[in-house]
Parts: structure tokens; sequence; C-alpha cells
């Protein structure tokens, strides 16, 4: 059954390190999270979109180890150099879960239109397909936020998908240039209201709602930044639900 109304898991988290190396990794609760509000069966269908960092195989190979032997059914989507199934809107509608890993939000949503995603994914969205994503995976649903897609020096991003009418700020708590720029950002109307995440935490929302945060840590937290009348710039906590796992 796919989920009961459209669903989009926007985060700073995704996977743990089992510390055997940078590439040997487990999944976090999110995905059973995502499973969960897919209505999966027993053996949840995830597709993994990996055109941030150009569909590299090194991450490729990392995804697959993390989650063999798990209950999940992994595919991925490449499109570098080309599509690497016959026929992408068929192969997407069939997942449970559709995740986005992190990299150039600036780079994944022009390939993505480039190759006709953006109404693809906007359909399994309207179908009940939980989409998901960490970091640009979390800010390409939004209208933007702060990216080093440019260079190391983060800079606005305002060509997201939009279909949430947000901001999103990413890794809040670890990157010491997101905060202030996400302030400025919002100040100065460049954004309309934004939802931030500290690393491991993520945001659900159902249609274009807000309804939880969650964190797969203690001592993280979710934020609401927005614009008050008088100009300034107001941040409240959005204390996040522990997932268990």
């Amino acid at each position: 059954m796919p989920a009961s109304e459209p669903t989009i898991l926007a985060t700073s988290m995704g996977f743990f390190s089992r510390g055997r190396g940078p590439y040997d990794l487990r999944p976090g609760p999110i995905f059973d999270l995502g499973a969960e509000l897919a209505q999966a069966g027993p053996e949840p269908r995830i597709c993994y979109l990996g055109q941030a960092v150009g569909d590299q195989p090194t991450n490729l190979t990392a995804l697959y180890g993390a989650f063999a032997g798990t209950r999940f059914r992994l595919s991925h989507l490449a499109l570098f150099p080309m599509p690497n199934v016959d026929d992408i809107r068929a192969h997407l509608l069939a997942q449970d879960v559709i995740w986005v890993g992190g990299g150039s939000v600036a780079n994944l949503v022009a390939v993505w239109r480039v190759h006709g995603l953006e109404e693809i994914l906007h359909e399994c969205w309207q179908a009940g397909v939980v989409l998901g994503g960490v970091s640009a995976g979390s800010i390409c649903w939004h209208i933007g936020g702060a990216t080093d897609s440019f260079g190391p020096r983060l800079r606005p991003f305002t060509d997201g998908l939009g279909w949430l009418p947000y901001g999103n700020g990413v890794h809040y708590d670890s990157e010491e240039q997101r905060r202030p720029l996400i302030h400025r950002m919002v100040g100065d109307g460049t954004l309309p209201v934004t939802h931030c995440t500290d690393d491991g935490v993520g945001l659900v929302y159902r249609g274009e709602k807000l309804v939880e945060a969650v964190a797969d840590r203690e001592g993280v937290s979710a934020y609401e930044v927005s614009r008050t009348a008088d100009g300034t710039v107001r941040e409240t906590v959005i204390t996040p639900r522990r997932l268990a796992g």
C-alpha cells in the first residue's frame, strides 16, 4: 500500500558508520520510518538517487553494502552517463521509498530537469511513494536554502523544486556558515519561513504540512526560522521525537 497522503522526509540524517572505514555503513532508523509511512510490506522497496554526486560508484557500493542482509530491497537510478533502467517512471512508481543522497543540490535539480524527473518524482509523491533524502536530498524539495554547490563559501540557492513552500537548512549545528546565512536569507526575504535540522534530525511532511521532527540521537533539534513584522528574525526550536534503533 502507498502512503496515505503525499509524504516527504527532509533530513540531515541517514546512515551510521560501523567504524571499519568511510564506506562501511549501516542504515539508520529513518529508513524504517520511511517504510512505515509508505505502509510497505515486509520487504520495503527503496531506490537510491545519487545524482548530487554524479552517481559515484563508491557511493553505490557503500549503499548496497549497508542494506545487504536487511529487509530492504535496494535498487538505484543512475543518470550518468545514461539511465540504467529502461523505464524510469515505471521503476520509481514501483518503489515504497525513494532516497536522495547529498552533494550538490544545484547540480541535482538541473540534471533531474534535463531527464524529466521533476515531473516523474512529483507523480511518485502524489501516488504515495515516500520521498526522502539528506542534505541536498533535503533542500531539493523546498524553495531553497544555503548550499556549497558553487564552492566552500556557502551561497543562497532558490531554484529548488518548491513542492514544500519553505526554505530548508541542513547541518545546522555542524557547519558554522549555515545558521548565519539562513538568518540573513530569511531576514532579507530571499527565503520564506525556513525549517532547519541539526545533524541526526529529520522533518516529516504530509502534503505541504510539517507534522513532526524526528531524531536518531539525543541533544539535537529542528528549528523554524521566520521573519517578524518588525523585520527581525526569530528562531523557534522544534523538539524532535527520538526514533527507536
